[in-house]
């Protein structure tokens, strides 16, 4: 029998799923007031900041099931800011909140600036109706 490889492992996940945020803040930054598409960039954050947590809990899991307890707490420790950073987003955005956004963004900034950017391979329709699907949603709740 063959050994299993999986194309879409949880860290690959993670790493599309940073780069684009990468790539929304630098869009956001050359926003001058938050319009339609800004609306809908700062929803795809928070949707971006989930799918990266789970990412997270996922390898988690894997490494605890091989007994790797001290890589899990250390990897775990290293991501810890983000379910807290995604609820401020959200919470910005059910509320209308806009003027506090460029704050939670030079907070969100700082945690990608490893990945670099040359050519922007992200598109609008990506995040397109992002809003829209995060007003619907009831609002996550932030663990603590």
């Amino acid at each position: 029998m063959s050994r299993v490889i999986h194309v879409d492992n949880p860290g690959k996940r993670r790493n599309q799923a940073r780069r684009s945020i990468a790539e929304i803040l630098r869009f956001l930054g050359r926003k001058s007031q938050i319009d339609e598409e800004a609306r809908d960039m700062a929803a795809m954050l928070v949707f971006l900041l989930h799918e990266i947590k789970g990412t997270i809990d996922e390898s988690a899991a894997a490494w605890e099931k091989r007994g790797y307890w001290m890589k899990v707490e250390r990897f775990v420790r290293d991501w810890e800011w983000i379910p807290e950073l995604a609820a401020n987003i959200d919470d910005v955005i059910r509320h209308q909140a806009w003027d506090l956004l460029p704050e939670l963004l030079a907070d969100l900034s700082p945690h990608f600036d490893d990945i670099q950017i040359k050519t922007m391979t992200r598109k609008p329709s990506d995040w397109r109706g992002a809003y829209h699907k995060l007003m619907t949603e009831p609002p996550a709740a932030v663990p603590h």
